[in-house]
């Protein structure tokens, strides 16, 4: 005869996790590291990494670490604002494109601030000249962070204001 198994302990309830803000399919973000303008960012959940449009990208060695050089236009179909970043490079990641091609891109490591919310997230650096957005951001950078509700625009942002508009 077999002896009598032990119970298992009961397992303490989880407490009641504080709800999680919300944001919209799209929102601006603020990249402080890299740019003082804010950029009107896509929020796309079909996208693991985020990406972030770089202007005359080039990888380079410096001390036997790599760094991206390259630009932002923060301000879609503008050159206006344009800023010249050098920023060290995480890594290389193969992202497949919104057209279906592998692209081997360089990643940057750098804070995000979505309204009141600042933290750090990786950003793949492509070339986004087709696209309308500047940056998207991904699912990595928003998991067990924000719900999206795709629905509604700048939940945690103000909306970006037509020029001429004060």
């Amino acid at each position: 005869m077999k002896p009598a198994r032990k119970p298992k302990p009961a397992r303490k309830p989880k407490p009641a996790s504080k709800p999680k803000p919300i944001v919209g399919w799209r929102e601006s973000i603020e990249l402080p590291e890299l740019c003082a303008t804010p950029i009107k960012a896509k929020i796309d959940t079909g996208a693991l990494t985020s990406a972030l449009h770089a202007f005359n990208l080039s990888v380079v060695e410096r001390d036997g670490d790599s760094w991206a050089d390259f630009e932002i236009h923060p301000v879609q179909r503008s050159k206006l604002a344009a800023v010249t970043v050098s920023y060290p490079v995480a890594g290389f990641r193969k992202v497949r494109s919104s057209s279906g091609h592998l692209e081997r891109r360089p990643v940057i490591k750098t804070p995000i601030q979505i309204g009141s919310h600042c933290y750090h997230i990786e950003i793949s650096l492509a070339s986004r000249d087709e696209m309308g957005f500047r940056m998207l951001l991904g699912r990595a950078a928003l998991r067990r962070r924000f719900v999206v509700d795709p629905g509604r625009s700048y939940l945690q942002s103000p909306a970006p204001r037509p020029k001429g508009h004060k």
